[in-house]
């Protein structure tokens, strides 16, 4: 029992003590996320104002501070909430037998730094991709993501505007896609995680990009808007699922981009019964029997 206690502290203690080194310029620059995080944030803010999209819109948008609260929340202060809990568990599963190797399907540490990169990053969109669809197939999973899609007017924060039962969710189909790519190296991750985030804040952006013929691979802020989109097509429960990558929307047929105006109404039937305080929205989808009427 100690050892897991200690697991848990350690890793705790661990992730506080470098966030604020991070904070202090004390990690390499490469792994600096708070930092990375507010430089990327504020480069797509500077461009969206010199070249909004829609023109019309605030600078400092609807829900603006909430969401650039949430991007911090998210990112840290929950992060750092919950490393002890996976820890422990990593403990756990390697106690009883099962560690990195076991999932290993691809020993990739023969290969290029580039090429582990890129199929470290493929890997990882797909099962992104492929949980994002089930956020929003499933009514439990939905109730949680309906946080996200409470977004009225669509700007860079908003990517980081979800519900901490996302990290839950997303985490260990994450780290199980990670597994199956034997000999990857953490350290490398960072690239692709600052890559992921400066593709997320673009497709939230209120800036118009679609990256020309590469929108078949690349998501963009055209595409994204419509996954936003109030209006669905009919018996549909969403569209556009990509996360970096628009490759597997087109794949698998769940691509949807009627036209590109920017003027779509953003949202979803019901979401005026979303909480406008952000105590209130970490705690919605717990209270099932006010939402069952939903």
């Amino acid at each position: 029992m100690e050892k897991y206690v200690n697991a848990f502290v350690d890793s705790f203690i661990g992730n506080v003590q470098w966030t604020w080194k991070s904070i202090l310029f004390e990690v390499p620059w490469y792994m600096n996320y708070f930092w990375g995080l507010i430089i990327i944030s504020l480069v797509v803010w500077g461009l969206e104002i010199v070249f909004p999209w829609r023109k019309n819109q605030s600078i400092f948008r609807k829900d603006f501070w909430l969401d650039g609260f949430y991007m911090f929340f998210n990112f840290f202060l929950f992060a750092i909430a919950i490393s002890g809990f996976y820890k422990l568990l990593e403990v756990i599963f390697t106690d009883i037998g099962i560690s990195a190797k076991t999932l290993t399907l691809i020993d990739i540490s023969s290969l290029s730094t580039g090429v582990q990169l890129l199929l470290f990053f493929i890997v990882l969109d797909f099962v992104q991709w492929f949980t994002h669809i089930l956020l929003h197939k499933y009514p439990f999973l939905w109730k949680f993501h309906k946080i996200h899609h409470s977004v009225k007017e669509m700007g860079f924060a908003a990517h980081l505007r979800y519900h901490w039962m996302e990290n839950i969710f997303y985490k260990p189909l994450k780290t199980i896609g990670v597994m199956v790519l034997g000999g990857f190296e953490p350290e490398q991750a960072y690239i692709v995680h600052f890559l992921a985030i400066t593709i997320g804040h673009f497709n939230h952006s209120n800036i118009k990009i679609t990256w020309g013929p590469f929108k078949y691979i690349l998501n963009n802020p055209v595409m994204h808007l419509y996954h936003h989109s109030y209006a669905l097509p009919k018996n549909s429960y969403g569209v556009n699922f990509g996360i970096s990558l628009s490759l597997w929307d087109y794949i698998f047929k769940t691509n949807y981009i009627p036209e590109d105006s920017g003027t779509v109404a953003l949202g979803f039937p019901g979401d005026e019964k979303i909480p406008k305080s952000f105590i209130g929205q970490i705690i919605y989808g717990f209270r099932t029997s006010k939402q069952k009427k939903e």
